[in-house]
């Protein structure tokens, strides 16, 4: 069966920026044997619902744009940016379809942040620390990530990487409580922040990572390894069948 996996438009209204980070997770996808359907942010939910019901996961990838704090209780800091509330509503529509029917996950940067807040966590609106997270694209080994030992991403790390990998970054948002079920999956040994979270379940697959896999794809055995993972994952899923109550009158 040919895999499927629902990837949003990065951001509704920077088409330079969909057009420049997008195939590096198109092309990631299709080395691990996965077909990207590729959801546009302006499209009726309707429509958006029944392209969900041909793939076997989602991926939530990074945008330029940031998670508005009101959704996690906090107004907005003079270094918070923009929001894209298209990109929230298509996020939020994949993330529930994905979780009624077990669907497996990979979210990526700001996609991370969409699924920590969507689970009821909350973000650092701006890192202030002494290690530089958003050095920039072409930067393959930003910092370390400490992976936490049990955790389904640190069973995943080659042997070779060890289990405080190398990683790319670029965000200036990160989580600061994770949500409800996630676990801390990896963090910056040097300042803490948080880098990766997954559910805690040995069924559903979960992932999230703060770093950029997809930009890496080629260079990292890491970043080879989580994409084949999920395609593994959505490989594996069969659809669930929806529990319906019986209503007495």
């Amino acid at each position: 069966m040919s895999l499927h996996i629902a990837i949003p438009e990065p951001t509704s209204s920077d088409t330079e920026y969909n057009q420049r980070s997008l195939p590096p997770y198109l092309a990631a996808l299709h080395s691990a044997g996965v077909t990207a359907i590729v959801v546009p942010l302006h499209e009726r939910q309707d429509r958006v619902a029944r392209l969900l019901q041909g793939v076997q996961g989602i991926l939530l990838p990074g945008s330029r744009f940031d998670v508005d704090p009101q959704r996690f209780g906090e107004d907005p800091i003079p270094e918070c940016g923009e929001a894209d509330p298209a990109r929230t509503a298509v996020d939020e529509l994949l993330l529930q379809d994905a979780f009624n029917l077990q669907k497996p996950i990979l979210a990526i940067c700001h996609g991370t942040q969409s699924l920590n807040v969507w689970r009821n966590g909350s973000l650092i609106q701006d890192i202030k620390t002494q290690v530089n997270h958003s050095p920039g694209r072409e930067v393959v080994h930003a910092h370390p990530a400490r992976l936490t030992p049990g955790s389904r991403l640190s069973r995943l790390v080659p042997a070779a990487e060890g289990p405080v990998p190398q990683v790319n970054s670029s965000h200036h948002q990160a989580v600061l409580t994770s949500g409800d079920n996630l676990l801390v999956a990896a963090v910056s040994p040097v300042d803490g922040v948080i880098e990766a979270i997954e559910l805690d379940s040995p069924t559903h697959f979960v992932v999230g990572v703060q770093w950029h896999p997809e930009r890496t794809y080629t260079q990292s055995a890491l970043s080879r390894a989580i994409f084949t993972a999920f395609a593994a994952a959505a490989s594996a899923w069969e659809p669930r069948a929806i529990e319906h109550s019986v209503v007495q009158v």
